[in-house]
């Protein structure tokens, strides 16, 4: 998957849009910690890998910037249980 994954900082939002279709995951911005909240993947695009390109794409985005992640929601709670590489970025 080649989409892009496009970061509103004024919306506190990563989405990435697939063929008319939205994933989106928000985040509060604390500062130095981004507490990751909510990842929403739509139906027609579920089992794609979608959520996780939103995830490592936050992630990326959250070593650029020298933030700490507060995984808040479950999927990004789970998946930094699964890789044990965003230690560093665990608040």
């Amino acid at each position: 998957m080649s989409t892009p994954v496009s970061h509103d900082t004024s919306q506190h939002r990563f989405s990435i849009e697939i063929k008319g279709n939205t994933g989106l995951m928000d985040y509060i911005d604390q500062g130095t910690l981004w507490a990751l909240t909510h990842t929403y993947v739509p139906v027609e695009l579920r089992g794609q890998g979608v959520a996780a390109k939103l995830v490592e794409a936050a992630f990326d985005a959250a070593r650029k910037a020298g933030v700490k992640i507060d995984p808040q929601c479950s999927y990004v709670a789970t998946y930094m249980q699964r890789h044990p590489e965003t230690d560093d970025l665990r608040a």
